[in-house]
């Protein structure tokens, strides 16, 4: 099995998130003898936002007159990896905390290129099997399962990955500020 474990909250060893990420992939990779795990930590590596050079060399709509640069080139080469990493991957854990009532800017970028790149590969991958996606959520309590919130942000990731032919999400929440004031 081929996991893919992206971390964005830039709390580091204080995130909720990633506690929750890493005990979610700890425990898929106890249930399988022969796991292989891509990390991608975009708090600590953050990918650039998608520029409209970029976007046009991912749509396909660069102009072939104009030279495209080395560091263009290699913007391009990154989304096509961000692809093929969640292309390979059986199973998909995100974590998705609270961050001024929406994803982390880091999370968003991730998203951006894949939908870009993503949905004009989705027809190719349409006869592989389905894949999983587990989105921990995390934040405060107005993030708990049902709030206002909550019902916002995962919409945003069904919008998402059905774009790229994903019909089934696991979502899991957590109620950090209750958690913490019960304990």
């Amino acid at each position: 099995m081929n996991i893919l474990h992206i971390d964005s909250s830039a709390l580091g060893d204080h995130s909720a998130s990633r506690r929750q990420t890493a005990a979610t992939v700890a425990e898929l990779c106890a249930d399988q003898r022969e796991t292989q795990v891509v990390y991608r930590d975009l708090a600590a590596a953050p990918l650039s936002h998608i520029s409209g050079p970029l976007l046009q060399a991912l749509r396909g709509e660069w102009n072939q007159a104009l030279p495209m640069n080395a560091e263009l080139r290699a913007e391009v080469l990154q989304s096509e990896s961000l692809l093929h990493e969640f292309q390979a991957a059986d199973v998909v854990v995100l974590g998705a905390p609270l961050c001024n009532f929406s994803i982390p800017s880091t999370l968003k970028v991730w998203v951006d290129r894949l939908l870009q790149v993503g949905s004009q590969a989705s027809a190719q991958d349409a006869g592989r099997p389905a894949k999983r996606v587990i989105v921990a959520m995390q934040g405060a309590c107005v993030i708990s399962k049902g709030s206002p919130l909550a019902l916002q942000q995962e919409s945003y990731f069904r919008a998402v990955f059905n774009h790229v032919g994903i019909r089934e999400l696991e979502i899991m929440h957590s109620d950090v500020t209750r958690q913490a004031q019960a304990a």
